[in-house]
């Protein structure tokens, strides 16, 4: 059954049936999936009121602002709440094809965010209360509805003006990435301008130097391109459009200066802020090199909104601690489970926005995990339903990374003297396959006398975990990882292995075969006879508990949020340092010290058969 027209209404919300995926079942909910919208019911009360100001939101340039919501019930309760909803106006009309319970349903999609009702002072004494939100540029108006009953049978009491950004459809949150090359600078954002209505690129050039402007291309998706419910439901919300502009021939860490930007048809040109960046060194280049890795961050909420208070509590901390040490920062690896959006598709926008002042500045690489990927019968190598049914789209499109074909999330980076090689762990990895050749020619093909820093990457871990699943499970790993890739790193030295996936950090000792192969912790020389694991899955989400008793691996576990930062100084020396996300202070560190000889010197299956001399 429709809701009727409200005419006397400024706008008629549709509030929308918020279906429990698999996800949520599985225990992993992302906190919008909690709203039982489909038990919604429409119970206007003519003496309830909600009110939002300003109405012209960003009147400075900026692409958040914060909103006052005043609002008044004659019937407070605890279960009074108050939802962020955008577009603004949801008219049952707009509902697509999908039966709900066994009925059409009357609401088309779920809230961005919400608080109760109950945040403001004496709200259940007098049924007035006023909460602040804070509101990014999502290139549509919002308004928000006073609801009761709790979010398990919402009604629908009052709902808000509507209010907007000055320009709704602005270029916002660019993204920095690495190209194919290594003079090659990406830069990705967001807008609401179709290709039809205006030219996007980037301006850009030298700092101090004559600028120029590089095209982008453009790209979007609808509803269709998700593979499952909520992210095809309740979850949709429209991605705008998203532009990609690669700048080329740059001069090795020279600053450059960028804005990106679209010229309308009528000539008119709409400028994003300006930003700075570095371009990366040369392959083998001999400078400071400072690289930061860690997994799992997700987002969270300035603006105290409660369905991610308890569910990402270190997001804000991770990000703002590698904002204040900026400066000392040249490119960062967030290695899958980036957002926990899990099919509600607003959570991508709120999460380019908080990482903006990272990703505007350094490039922002990723890789995917199974809260990207994962959907059933979708290619995934596991058929866990955590992706909401976005199966790698959005990730897919919102970020670049110089892969051969985005659909296969691998690829491999040079950044001076570090060869990164990043593998999907959501596609077969095993010996034989595409991913598993990828592999090897990364690890196979780095000439380590110029690039000697040697990094693997991967979101699931597939080398070495005392995570209290994995320890449950008695593999310690993902099922068949070390058993697959163990000797490739082996072969090839791989230096250290990075993974994410259990939200916790650890570190082992140089390791193959279950073996330590060295006695020390602290401090490595000369030849390496192994790889040392670490697992950086502390960057936001709930943390992970680990195994009861400590393998004799394992060198050092954090139950906490953080990350970790390699320094290389030079071909001969690199630290590694673990830091907490709380103050950005080290807790567990080593350097490795050695030259050329020793990365050529052999090791237990790293070497060939030796042959007789002539």
């Amino acid at each position: 059954m429709k809701i009727p027209n409200f005419s006397f209404l400024p706008l008629l919300v549709c509030i929308v049936a918020a279906v429990l995926t698999g996800a949520a079942a599985r225990g992993h909910d992302q906190p919008l999936a909690n709203i039982a919208i489909h038990h919604a019911r429409i119970a206007l009360d003519n003496s309830a009121y909600i009110k939002a100001s300003p109405y012209v939101l960003g009147e400075k340039g900026d692409d958040t602002d914060w909103v006052t919501v005043e609002y008044f019930s004659p019937n407070a309760t605890t279960n009074d709440w108050i939802a962020v909803f955008s577009p603004a106006n949801f008219n049952s009309s707009t509902c697509p094809a999908v039966n709900v319970e066994g009925q059409d349903p009357d609401i088309c999609t779920a809230p961005i965010k919400y608080q109760f009702a109950n945040y403001s002072s004496g709200y259940l004494s007098t049924g007035k209360g006023s909460v602040k939100f804070q509101l990014i540029n999502q290139r549509s108006d919002f308004s928000f509805a006073l609801l009761t009953g709790g979010l398990s049978k919402p009604s629908l009491i009052a709902v808000s003006n509507t209010i907007a950004f000055k320009n709704p459809k602005a270029p916002v949150y660019p993204r920095l990435a690495q190209g194919k090359e290594w003079n090659e600078m990406t830069v990705t954002w967001t807008s609401g301008y179709d290709i039809s209505e205006a030219y996007p690129f980037v301006e850009w050039g030298m700092l101090w130097g004559p600028s120029t402007r590089t095209p982008a291309g453009t790209i979007t998706f609808n509803r269709g391109s998700m593979c499952g419910e909520p992210a095809r439901t309740v979850g949709w919300r429209d991605p705008g459009f998203i532009h990609t502009s690669f700048l080329k021939d740059l001069w090795p860490n020279k600053q450059y200066y960028y804005k990106v930007g679209h010229e309308l048809l009528n000539g008119t040109i709409v400028y994003g802020k300006a930003y700075t960046f570095k371009a990366s060194p040369f392959p083998g280049q001999n400078s400071l090199q400072r690289v930061i890795i860690f997994g799992d961050m997700g987002k969270a909420e300035r603006d105290e909104s409660n369905e991610y208070s308890n569910y990402q509590p270190g997001s804000l901390n991770t990000t703002d601690t590698l904002v204040k040490d900026l400066d000392n920062i040249d490119i960062i690896f967030h290695i899958g489970d980036i957002v926990y959006a899990n099919g509600y598709i607003s959570q991508w926008d709120q999460f380019t926005a908080q990482v903006e002042p990272l990703t505007a500045k350094v490039p922002y690489m990723m890789a995917s995990g199974n809260h990207e990927r994962d959907w059933p019968n979708t290619g995934s190598f596991y058929a866990g339903f955590d992706s909401g049914g976005e199966c790698g789209v959005l990730l897919e499109s919102m970020y670049y990374v110089p892969t051969e074909n985005r659909a296969n999330y691998w690829y491999q980076t040079d950044y001076g003297m570090f060869r990164f090689c990043i593998a999907d762990t959501e596609h077969d990895w095993r010996e034989g396959t595409e991913q598993y050749k990828f592999i090897e020619k990364c690890l196979s093909t780095v000439d380590r006398k110029q690039q000697p820093w040697l990094i693997f990457i991967a979101h699931r871990v597939l080398g070495y975990s005392s995570g209290y699943f994995y320890a449950n499970e008695g593999s310690f790993a993902e099922p068949m990882g070390r058993e697959s890739l163990q000797q490739l790193w082996q072969k090839y030295r791989v230096d250290i292995a990075f993974y994410g996936h259990v939200h916790n950090y650890e570190r082992t000792c140089p390791i193959y075969e279950n073996q330590c192969v060295s006695t020390e912790k602290s401090h490595y020389s000369g030849t390496m006879n192994g790889t040392i694991h670490a697992v950086v899955g502390g960057g936001g989400s709930h943390i992970a508990a680990f195994s009861n008793s400590t393998p004799a691996w394992s060198i050092y576990r954090d139950l906490d949020y953080g990350f970790v930062k390699l320094t290389a100084f030079n071909h001969s020396s690199l630290l590694f340092e673990y830091k907490k996300s709380s103050d950005g202070n080290v807790y567990d560190s080593f350097t490795i010290d050695r030259d050329y000889r020793d990365v050529l010197a052999c090791v237990v299956d790293s070497c060939p058969p030796k042959t007789l001399a002539n």
